[in-house]
């Protein structure tokens, strides 16, 4: 019974935050179902991948199978002029009762945080304790988002997942991905320094000159063997106790991958690299701050 009353209570607490976020962005959310719903959320995905709307991220048809198996399809639309503003879809996974599986989600300025505790929400009422997705982890502001404002925890790291991609924020590009596992009763809530480094555990002393929270992209500390991004300053930095490392992302690698594709691919390799390593060790990405650094805490210091 404690279980299901925990669960239970999780539930009203995503919807009461869906409800209260969705106020303050100005829209509803609703769950879609019909064709005409369905058809305007895959344009949507069209307009933000930058396809053209005959070659849809998740067609129309996909996307009304999908809820036809029992997953979801949340769509968010303002208030006024009734204007689509957001959309994801959920399906459940492996064991059913308990993993779900983000296929897609995209949104507006202000829109995401209502969308996924929507999300969230729907899944907490039939059962599901945990939702995966993946995501580009060279876009900084979907690391922070997914990493700090939802409190999912990186797990693992895809190089080339989808291979290789024609869309037109993604072309041009080697598709790696983070995958994020979100714990859907209790989320992580990640602490916020003074200095607006997003810590996912104790700040480091100020002698560890590794705290790269205060670094911008020519300034962080450069130590004996600190690897170089490809701007020629510091692209990752580890504690002196071991426990914790920060890597650097692209202030923004989808304007970067219009403008130098050459330049954005060799800092998807170079981040690539520190990562892979990383997860080999045993680290999880658990934080990221405002100035582009991911932070990983290794599996026992991690936060719950």
């Amino acid at each position: 019974m404690t279980a299901d009353r925990d669960l239970s209570d999780a539930h009203a607490r995503a919807a009461r935050l869906a409800d209260d976020t969705a106020g303050t962005a100005g829209v509803h959310l609703r769950t879609a179902h019909d064709v005409s719903d369905l058809a305007a959320v895959a344009d949507y995905f069209c307009d933000v991948w930058r396809t053209p709307r005959s070659s849809p991220p998740l067609p129309a048809e996909v996307l009304h199978s999908l809820v036809h198996a029992g997953g979801a399809v949340h769509a968010a639309y303002t208030v006024v002029g009734e204007r689509l503003a957001g959309a994801c879809a959920a399906v459940f996974g492996p064991p059913a009762d308990a993993d779900a599986y983000s296929l897609l989600a995209a949104a507006d300025r202000g829109v995401g945080l209502p969308l996924k505790q929507a999300q969230r929400a729907w899944l907490l009422e039939r059962g599901a304790r945990t939702l995966r997705w993946t995501f580009d982890p060279l876009v900084g502001r979907n690391g922070r988002f997914n990493l700090v404002k939802l409190g999912a925890t990186g797990t693992e790291y895809l190089v080339d997942f989808y291979g290789p991609m024609a869309d037109g924020v993604n072309d041009g590009d080697e598709s790696d991905r983070l995958t994020v596992v979100w714990d859907l009763e209790s989320p992580r809530q990640p602490c916020e320094s003074a200095d607006h480094t997003v810590v996912a555990a104790p700040v480091p002393r100020a002698a560890d000159s590794s705290t790269p929270g205060t670094a911008r992209a020519g300034g962080a500390p450069r130590a004996e063997g600190t690897p170089t991004a490809p701007d020629g300053a510091p692209l990752a930095h580890r504690s002196l106790d071991g426990r914790h490392l920060w890597c650097r992302v692209p202030e923004d690698v989808v304007a970067l991958r219009a403008a130098d594709p050459a330049l954005a691919l060799r800092w998807r390799h170079a981040v690539r690299e520190v990562f892979v390593q990383a997860f080999a060790e045993g680290f999880r990405a658990t934080a990221m701050s405002r100035d582009g650094w991911y932070t990983l805490t290794r599996k026992e210091h991690s936060p719950a």
